[in-house]
């Protein structure tokens, strides 16, 4: 099953020595296939995911091992559609 989870966070002195951290955690879970896309906006300070798993209790404790999960308010929602482009097949040019 695919979740979407919303996250908005806030940020202080330490956040940032926290995300290279972050971002390894994030590549290790894109990699293992766990998460399919991670978004964030500085703007308005918020991110978004697209967990691959079986339940929102298995996706908050994978956020748990995040250095930043103490700077997070976390929503987790069941996809029922997930479309994109990237799930089209590649368009055909003739030579």
């Amino acid at each position: 099953m695919k979740y979407q989870v919303t996250i908005n966070f806030y940020m202080d002195e330490a956040f940032m020595s926290h995300v290279p951290a972050h971002r390894a955690l994030i590549e290790e879970w894109i990699n293992s296939g766990q998460l399919d896309f991670y978004t964030v906006s500085m703007e308005s300070m918020r991110s978004w995911m697209v967990f691959n798993a079986s339940s929102k209790k298995s996706i908050r404790a994978l956020l748990e091992k995040s250095p930043l999960h103490s700077y997070w308010t976390i929503e987790i929602d069941e996809l029922f559609v997930y479309d994109s482009k990237s799930f089209r097949l590649p368009e055909l040019h003739l030579n």
